[in-house]
């Protein structure tokens, strides 16, 4: 059984509103065993609204549509929903007294357009809407030869959450086959996606009973999500753990999340799990590798803290680089980022320091050192790894880069 969730309003189809009702009922419907093939989002203009109805209700089995439920004449959910169905609308007159008597209780007339909202698709149910006025409509039908749930749900977050909550998801428990999905989500850091799909096809191809979608993350980074549909909850989720399992053999040490956390969650259970703690000097990061640490609640645990060395005098003032080795090997080398990382690293008495220095571009790249050419290393007072990476992409792409490379060594060397 299949959704289609379809977000209404021209304001979501311009770069200042976006659409989050969808996450929150993609997660719930997948609670139940529903997979969520289809999102739309659609303007107020009532022709495209009933080509869109049409669609979903003749490709999902469960159709939510989203907002358009208000009084003004842009609110066209109803009229078009009747009208793919071949139904029509009536005024439920005791919602509408429902409503005035709730406007009067504030002291507010209310105003006459409001009783659209009492508009009601012949045959659906009204849901009460206790955090606003527009009322839900649960309608189920026979749309070509399927049996199709329908809803019509406010479109303000606390609304939608509240009607569907309170009348919907005990309705979709007696509607959908008894079903549960389970999911998993490897992510693997600095190979590149088209490797990991060559690696990983061979393995998932044969997993038939599980879905399995490849994605580029964040820079550096490639998410294997897998996903899982059976009658009871640990059926699935043995399947998705069976192959999970078998990938992470294929990529071993390269996996540093198989549930979903970010790169520094991890690091950061590493380093309270050997009681040990970090230090960074950053010259082309500019202080991203620290903000990405202690966006972890908790990494003054572990995070002591570092510099920004941009200028080559605070390379040396604050981080111990000597201004000869600047001057021989030049402020990106991996000479320098070794010694980025023992100096901060003994400066601020931690048990781990990471050095970086690069050209992040766009300007200031040469034949011999071009933009992308970044330097990394961990230094743990007894052995110090240095990596050389020549970084795709543009500034911000090469420094998130830079930042992942430095915190998979970070994780590496604590495992």
């Amino acid at each position: 059984m299949n959704a289609e969730i379809i977000a209404i309003g021209s304001e979501l189809l311009t770069p200042n509103r976006k659409d989050t009702n969808s996450l929150y009922l993609t997660a719930r419907l997948n609670e139940l065993g529903v997979k969520v093939s289809f999102k739309t989002i659609v303007g107020d203009r009532l022709a495209d609204l009933i080509g869109v109805a049409r669609t979903a209700l003749s490709r999902a089995s469960v159709v939510i549509f989203m907002g358009g439920l208000g009084p003004t004449e842009d609110d066209l959910t109803r009229e078009a929903v009747a009208a793919a169905l071949g139904r029509g609308l009536h005024r439920d007159q005791q919602y509408v007294d429902w409503l005035r008597a709730r406007f009067a209780d504030r002291g507010w007339p209310m105003p006459e357009n409001n009783v659209r909202q009492g508009d009601v698709v012949e045959g659906a149910e009204i849901l009460l809407n206790k955090r606003g006025s527009a009322p839900g409509q649960w309608i189920q039908a026979d749309f070509e030869g399927r049996k199709t749930a329908i809803m019509l749900l406010p479109g303000p977050p606390m609304e939608l959450t509240s009607v569907f909550e309170e009348h919907c998801i005990n309705r979709l428990r007696q509607f959908v086959p008894q079903l549960h999905i389970a999911s998993r989500e490897l992510k693997i850091a600095m190979i590149g996606e088209s490797m990991v799909d060559q690696r990983a096809a061979p393995i998932y191809k044969n997993a038939m009973d599980v879905e399995t979608t490849i994605l580029a993350g964040a820079p550096g980074e490639v998410q294997l999500h897998l996903y899982a549909q059976a009658e009871s909850q640990e059926t699935a989720q043995a399947r998705v753990d069976s192959l999970a399992s078998t990938l992470e053999d294929e990529f071993q040490d390269s996996v540093f999340s198989s549930n979903g956390e970010s790169m520094e969650q991890i690091v950061g259970f590493f380093l309270q799990m050997r009681q040990a703690t970090l230090a960074v000097a950053e010259s082309c990061t500019g202080g991203m590798l620290a903000e990405r640490i202690t966006s972890v609640p908790g990494s003054s645990r572990y995070f002591l803290g570092g510099a920004v060395v941009y200028d080559n005098s605070l390379k040396s003032s604050l981080a111990g680089v000597p201004p000869l080795l600047i001057a021989e090997h030049g402020a990106v080398s991996s000479e320098v980022a070794r010694a980025l990382a023992e100096g901060i690293r003994e400066r601020c008495k931690a048990t781990l320091g990471v050095g970086i220095t690069g050209i992040a571009g766009p300007d200031g790249g040469t034949e011999e050192k071009p933009v992308g050419l970044v330097f990394v290393a961990v230094s743990d007072g007894s052995k110090t790894d240095v990596v050389e990476r020549k970084l795709p992409g543009d500034r911000e792409r090469i420094r998130q880069w830079a930042t992942l490379q430095a915190l998979d060594m970070v994780r590496r060397r604590l495992v």
